[in-house]
């Protein structure tokens, strides 16, 4: 702390290196041995809540939409031969599940050697009957079958706003359902979708607590109606959005783990093997982008290496082109492969929980457990899961986590890269590769509570993009560079940068000796905008005459933040761009004034 607050030269030591994170707690620039002493959890967290092996391995996973269920199970096959051992069937239409269909889809593959999950809007108790029939016909060991039939009520009303039975005869729908599997040992029937959290632009603490009250919920409404705790758990998986803050994703699967066991304890469960938390993970679509969208396999990467390493127990990876087209092919096969690669490469499988015994991510694990149970006390306190969906605490806390997010995008406090940052200007957008299905929308007539919204963070910079790419002609902005050579292009890069993420046309240069001769060159360019890129010291010599001579024919910028900035007003300069701009209003200002309004 001596060097530190030496080499600091008496800066506060909080505002340069304590981190303040969104989920509302500090954190240190550095951890040590005596950190460690006050957690209790450290010495006997793998033994508790991890495998309890000496290995690391998942599942990796694909997700198939089921529209034909033979070409459905020809699909499956396909990506079985190229490393999945994980399938997902989402079923579109709930209606087409029977015998016939099922036989079809499940045809050649052996549920003994790899795990199946069934994701429907419906039909649940139909579907695991029939996977138990068809298992029966092909004599497979009941005891090696394993997945989920990923029924979520709760999730379902909490992403529509309603449900098309009442909540309580959902619950009774669901126990059923638990009674259906007790025949099969290792197939759950329950998944508490905390990804939906996630994709709403939650925080880490807020996806945590909400998962862990939603299961909660139904730990309790489903002990009313006869089931045990133990079993509940055990037909029970979690699946969590994982988003680009590495060590802090690291950080919060660890720590969903102890907070689940402290929940375990409160049912005193004679063994504590059926609570072993069971985790599915995907990468989150939240900060996937369609602007120069392969950024988002190296995002997608670091996410599924965070999921890994966390202890996930299988894993998706969404392709990088999932936020603007049916992905094809090519994206599922990289995705594919992006975990093969941490397995066959990285040999990430090889050593569980490699987090443990850092300093920085175990102290990190408990401030996430600390602040996540804190938070799911208070809805506790105000009458749990449900209760407080339908009072709109939880859409609220949400709303107020995305609006602080988006700000941070929009002044570039959050980085999106490739879309608020190092931007492609030369990219330009098709609508003919947006060929996602439209969503069929909820009828507000029938909402009971306040859905919850899933969005993505660059959603604000894409619209004034696509905007500007729909316009006849690209907007021009010329840059001005006059004056000091060090300032001028420090200004100019960060002016294309800045201009580069409304997707406008850039024109730099290696800088102008005179001012008329800049001007020249400009009108020459037919720019839209003009921005004046030089030293604060400078500018008062130079706007007079800028704004003199275009009169009005464009409109004039300074980039910078000048001390003199009211005696620049003065001259009729309005426009300014500095490190300090909300970046997404200023481009929708820009665009207004341009006339591009969609």
């Amino acid at each position: 702390m001596d060097k530190i607050s030496a080499d600091l030269k008496g800066a506060d030591f909080n505002k340069r290196l304590v981190w303040k994170t969104n989920e509302g707690f500090d954190v240190m620039p550095f951890y040590r041995r005596e950190d460690l002493e006050s957690l209790n959890f450290v010495d006997s967290f793998r033994s508790l809540f991890m495998r309890g092996d000496a290995v690391n391995s998942w599942l990796v996973r694909q997700d198939i939409t089921v529209t034909d269920y033979s070409e459905a199970n020809q699909k499956a096959l396909s990506i079985l031969s190229k490393g999945i051992d994980s399938l997902g069937f989402i079923i579109a239409d709930p209606e087409s599940v029977n015998e016939l269909n099922f036989t079809s889809l499940l045809r050649g593959i052996n549920p003994e050697s790899t795990e199946i999950n069934f994701i429907s809007a419906g039909k649940a108790r139909e579907i695991i009957s029939l996977f138990q029939k068809i298992s029966e016909r092909n004599r497979f060991d009941k005891s090696l079958l394993r997945g989920t039939v990923e029924a979520d009520p709760l999730g379902r009303l909490m992403i529509n706003g309603t449900l098309c039975i009442p909540a309580e005869e959902g619950f009774d729908y669901l126990a059923s359902l638990f009674r259906d599997t007790l025949q099969l040992p290792h197939y759950r029937c329950l998944q508490i979708n905390g990804s939906n959290f996630t994709n709403a632009g939650s925080h880490s603490v807020q996806e945590l607590a909400f998962s862990l009250s939603m299961a909660v919920e139904y730990l309790s409404q489903l002990t009313e109606r006869g089931i045990k705790a133990d079993e509940i758990a055990k037909k029970t998986r979690f699946s969590f959005g994982t988003g680009s803050n590495y060590f802090m994703e690291i950080a919060r699967l660890r720590a969903v783990r102890l907070l689940w066991s402290l929940i375990a304890e409160a049912y005193k469960p004679a063994d504590r093997s059926p609570f072993r938390m069971e985790m599915h993970c995907v990468t989150s679509k939240w900060n996937t982008t369609v602007y120069d969208a392969y950024v988002n396999m190296l995002r997608s990467q670091t996410q599924a290496m965070s999921a890994v390493l966390g202890g996930t127990d299988s894993l998706t990876v969404n392709p990088f082109d999932i936020a603007f087209r049916r992905p094809g092919e090519f994206g599922e096969r990289i995705a594919r492969n992006q975990q093969l690669i941490l397995k066959n490469e990285a040999h990430f499988d090889k050593v569980a929980d490699p987090a443990s015994g850092s300093y920085y991510i175990e102290k990190l694990t408990s401030l996430v457990a600390e602040n996540s149970w804190k938070l799911f006390l208070e809805i506790e306190e105000e009458g749990g899961f449900l209760a407080s969906l339908k009072s709109g605490l939880i859409q609220s806390r949400l709303a107020g986590s995305v609006v602080r997010r988006e700000s941070d995008i929009s002044k570039r406090k959050e980085i999106i890269l490739g879309t608020n940052l190092f931007p492609n200007p030369e990219e330009k957008f098709s609508a003919v590769e947006n060929d996602l299905p439209e969503s069929a929308g909820v009828s507000t007539g029938n909402l009971i509570l306040e859905p919850l919204k899933l969005s993505r963070g660059s959603a604000g910079f894409e619209k004034i993009r696509m905007a500007v790419d729909n316009v006849p002609r690209r907007p021009v902005v010329f840059l001005l560079t006059i004056g000091n050579l060090v300032m001028r292009r420090a200004r100019a890069q960060f002016s294309t940068g800045f201009f580069g993420c409304a997707g406008y046309k850039v024109l730099d240069s290696d800088g102008y000796s005179t001012v008329d001769e800049g001007i020249d060159t400009a009108l020459k360019s037919e720019a839209d905008i003009v921005v004046v890129c030089s030293s604060d010291e400078e500018y008062h010599l130079y706007v007079p005459l800028i704004l003199k001579r275009l009169q009005g024919r464009s409109i004039v910028v300074v980039a910078g933040n000048p001390p003199d900035i009211e005696q620049l007003k003065s001259f009729g300069l309005e426009n300014f761009i500095s490190i300090k701009s909300d970046v997404l209003e200023s481009l929708k200002y820009f665009n207004d004034c341009l006339g591009i309004r969609k």
